[in-house]
């Protein structure tokens, strides 16, 4: 499927960037000195399931800049073996964040293996119901080998464990911490009135957060070249796997886009045409920086293949990977299925 928005005008700020800097790939940029095997992972493994999806990304203005293939469609991705709706079944399954929601409509057909469900439209209904981001965070970690990480379908739970001092991150504040590669830059959503980092860190000492809905992303890359500009990939993005792209001010720390008006401001929500300054998809609640503390994977992990090359080195040990999602006749066959992991809600 070819790309069905391409917007022509990036903002200003890039317009201005030498044409080394802004003819670059992010994603294939080599790991920068120092970097720790474990964010080298993450990066890699993120970087290449953006590959997969056509590279769709938001530009720094909050603009939805390109996207082509969507979780539900039943289209080859970048390698021309694997299907998109099938892509998402492998993040939900190989995770091991399914089991969790097994009673809700569809899911049943999304656990059974390919060729033994009853209907696939239950399961394809099921992704489009069902946001995914999670979901993929959980088989990123998973994937790179992220020892003791919380796999979750809500991101609220490795959220709190971050902010126990839990696991393989902690929680910072997003204004006053520099990312890195890595890292995880979150937002709360579907709320009334914005929380930021204080009023998270609140709710969090007082045991009010329950299932919160959120969101987070994988720090790729920070001021590559001096760009200024903070590169994040998250899964159901525009339903797909997209790449956001964040200023960063002369320290290196983000320049937070203010949140949307809330009731509490007594506004009218939404994006419409009279309201513009609504309709970036960067204007968020970014209330949580969780910065990774772990340094080495529990095992190197086995990379999907791509299209092009990965700029990472191979690793030079490699545990069995979980399965990919079938792919079309012809297509080389998967490893078998690890078994399922268990819950941690």
């Amino acid at each position: 499927m070819r790309p069905l928005l391409l917007l022509a005008c990036l903002s200003p700020f890039t317009a201005l960037l030498p044409a080394t800097a802004s003819a670059a790939e992010v994603c294939d940029i080599p790991p920068r000195f120092g970097l720790s095997p474990l964010a080298v992972n993450i990066v890699q493994t993120a970087c290449n399931e953006h590959r997969l999806w056509y590279r769709p990304f938001i530009d720094r203005d909050g603009r939805a800049a390109s996207l082509s293939a969507t979780e539900a469609e039943d289209v080859d991705l970048a390698d021309s073996g694997l299907v998109a709706w099938q892509r998402v079944v492998g993040y939900w399954r190989q995770s091991g964040t399914l089991s969790p929601l097994g009673d809700q409509p569809g899911a049943s057909s999304c656990l059974a293996p390919p060729g033994a469900r009853y209907t696939d439209s239950d399961c394809r209904a099921f992704l489009i119901d069902t946001p995914w981001s999670a979901a993929f965070i959980s088989w990123v970690m998973t994937r790179a080998s992220v020892p003791g990480f919380t796999r979750s379908p809500r991101h609220i739970d490795y959220i709190r464990a971050a902010y126990q001092n839990s696991g393989p991150y902690r929680m910072t504040d997003p204004a006053q911490e520099k990312p890195a590669p890595g890292d995880m830059l979150c937002y709360l959503r579907d709320r009334r009135q914005a929380l930021s980092y204080s009023g998270l860190v609140q709710s969090l000492g007082s045991g009010a957060v329950a299932h919160w809905k959120s969101h987070c992303e994988v720090v790729i890359a920070a001021n590559i070249g001096g760009d200024r500009t903070l590169y994040l990939i998250g899964g159901n993005v525009m339903n797909t796997v997209a790449m956001r792209k964040l200023s960063l001010d002369r320290s290196g720390r983000i320049e937070l886009p203010p949140a949307k008006a809330g009731a509490a401001d007594g506004m009218e929500l939404g994006c419409t045409p009279g309201r513009e300054e609504e309709c970036s998809f960067n204007r968020q609640d970014w209330a949580a920086l969780l910065k990774l503390v772990a340094t080495a994977p529990a095992a190197l992990p086995t990379v999907v293949p791509n299209p092009t090359p990965a700029p990472y080195p191979a690793p030079t040990t490699q545990t069995p990977a979980s399965p990919l999602p079938a792919p079309r006749p012809g297509a080389p066959q998967p490893p078998p299925t690890p078994a399922p992991v268990p819950a941690t809600l």
